[in-house]
């Protein structure tokens, strides 16, 4: 591959990274938000019931069906792209960069095949949670679909970022230099 060939691979999967990023970005705004928003019902449902006696019977309900599932799954993808997920890193130290790539991309791989079954399975639940008009049983007729929706866009975005790593990675092992980052090397200055 010569030079002019590997900067152009280089600069696509860059701003393929950085296009990923942007999605990134705003869904763990996304994710934020729904921990805001946890924070002010929990203290005013505790002001309402322990001041005035009179909590905020939905509060549960809306915590846990809809806010939770946000948190969790707007920062799904961000955190992969911050290497912020647990890893084991036991040999990689004394590994050439190449094998590392090699077995980053197969992990991508099974990653980006795992996920975007969860994906799929999310967005058939969603369709037949919304087309039965499913709704908790509680005091409120909370539909459940809605629920679903960060699953299917959290797990979507994280398909993408694997995908993503698994070519850069792939490409890595026969490329003249890395595609994409590494994760970095654990410290054990302790």
């Amino acid at each position: 591959m010569t030079n002019h060939a590997q900067h152009l691979n280089n600069r696509a999967l860059h701003l393929a990274s950085v296009f990923i990023a942007k999605f990134e970005s705003s869904f763990m705004a996304l994710s934020s938000v729904a921990l805001f928003a946890i924070m002010i019902i929990v203290t005013i449902d505790v002001v309402m019931r322990y001041v005035f006696n009179q909590p905020l019977e939905w509060a549960y309900d809306v915590i846990s069906l809809y806010l939770m599932v946000g948190v969790f799954f707007f920062a799904l993808s961000d955190t992969l792209h911050d290497h912020g997920h647990v890893s084991i890193d036991v040999l990689i130290k004394y590994m050439p960069g190449w094998v590392r790539h090699g077995g980053e991309s197969i992990g991508y791989a099974i990653a980006t095949f795992a996920f975007s079954l969860v994906t799929m399975q999310a967005v058939d639940r969603m369709s037949e949670s919304y087309r039965l008009d499913e709704m908790l049983a509680s005091a409120y007729n909370w539909p459940t679909w809605p629920a679903y929706l960060p699953v299917v866009m959290g797990t979507a975005l994280l398909t993408v970022r694997s995908l993503y790593r698994t070519i850069g990675h792939l490409w890595s092992v026969f490329a003249k230099g890395p595609m994409v980052e590494l994760p970095p090397l654990p410290d054990v200055s302790e």
